[in-house]
C-alpha cells in the first residue's frame, strides 16, 4: 500500500485509509473514518469521527468534515454519520456537518464542486455533479439534487428541496423549493425560466426541452401536466411534485 503521510498528520488507530492516500502537513483523521483510494488532505484539513468517504475526493487546505450538528439539542455521544462519494473537491473553508439523529446520514454524493467556505449542514442530501460557489450555505435537512448551480452566497432555509438541474442566483436567499430544471432568482425568490443553458449542456434539447417548456407553461398557470409526453425528464418532474412539501414552492415571475 502506497501513502504518502506528512510527518506532522496525524491520523487515528482506527482510521481506515485507501491506498494511495495524500495526507498534507498538520492534517488530522480522527477515529471511526474510513478515506478511499486517491484521497488528498491538504494541510490542515481534518475529518472528524463517523466519516465515510469514497475514492479520489480532494480536500483542500482548512476544510472539516464531519463535524457536530449545529443543533443545541444534539447529544455529542450520538453516533451518526457523514457519507461521502467519489471524485468531489472541498475548497478551502468547506464544512459538512454529520446527522443529528442516532444512525442517521448526511450525504454528498460524487462528482461535485464545493468552493471556498460553503457549508452542508446536519441531515442534507446533495445529489452527484452540483456546485457549490463561494459562501453558500443550507440549512438541516436540505435537499439538493444532481446538477445543481448554487450561485455565490445563496442561503437556503432548513427543510427546503432544491431540484435536479437547476440554477440558483448567487445571494438569493431560498425558503421554499425549487422546482427542477428552473431558474430561481431575485428578491423575494421566483422561478423565472428553464435552465436553458444547463438542459443543454446535459443533453436535455429538441422535442425533451419542448416538453419542459410545456411543462413550465402549464406549471405557471396551474394546471396540470397530464397529456404532455412521457419524456423521461417530465416523469421525474412528476414525481418530483408528487413528494409532500414541507416548505411550499416558489412562485413564478410574470415572463413577457
Amino acid at each position: 500500500m502506497t501513502q504518502k503521510i506528512h510527518p506532522t498528520a496525524y491520523v487515528a488507530p482506527t482510521a481506515v485509509l485507501g491506498e494511495n492516500v495524500t495526507l498534507g502537513p498538520f492534517a488530522v483523521v480522527e477515529e471511526n473514518v474510513e478515506l478511499g483510494a486517491n484521497c488528498q488532505l491538504g494541510a490542515h484539513a481534518v475529518v472528524q469521527p463517523y466519516v465515510k468517504m469514497g475514492e479520489g475526493n480532494v480536500l483542500h487546505p482548512h476544510a472539516v468534515l464531519g463535524g457536530l450538528p449545529q443543533d443545541t439539542s444534539f447529544k455529542a455521544e450520538t453516533v451518526s454519520w457523514l457519507e461521502i462519494g467519489n471524485n468531489n473537491v472541498f475548497r478551502e473553508g468547506f464544512t459538512a456537518h454529520r446527522a443529528s439523529v442516532e444512525n442517521a446520514v448526511t450525504s454528498i454524493g460524487s462528482d461535485c464542486f464545493f468552493m471556498n467556505n460553503s457549508h452542508v449542514a446536519h441531515d442534507c442530501v446533495v445529489g452527484n455533479k452540483t456546485i457549490f460557489a463561494n459562501n453558500v450555505a443550507i440549512g438541516g435537512f436540505v435537499e439538493i439534487g444532481d446538477n445543481v448551480f448554487m450561485g455565490g452566497a445563496v442561503v437556503v432555509h432548513q427543510f427546503c428541496r432544491v431540484g435536479s438541474y437547476a440554477i440558483v442566483q448567487g445571494t438569493t436567499g431560498l425558503n421554499k423549493d425549487v422546482i427542477p430544471y428552473m431558474l430561481i432568482g431575485g428578491r423575494p425568490a421566483k422561478h423565472y425560466r428553464l435552465n436553458s443553458v444547463g438542459l443543454r449542456r446535459a443533453g436535455i434539447k429538441g422535442d425533451k426541452y419542448k416538453v419542459l417548456s410545456s411543462a413550465f407553461r402549464l406549471l405557471k398557470s396551474k394546471q396540470s401536466l397530464e397529456g404532455l409526453q412521457q419524456t423521461e425528464e417530465l416523469i421525474f418532474l412528476q414525481q418530483w411534485l408528487a413528494v409532500d412539501s414541507k416548505r411550499g414552492l416558489h412562485s413564478f415571475i410574470e415572463v413577457s
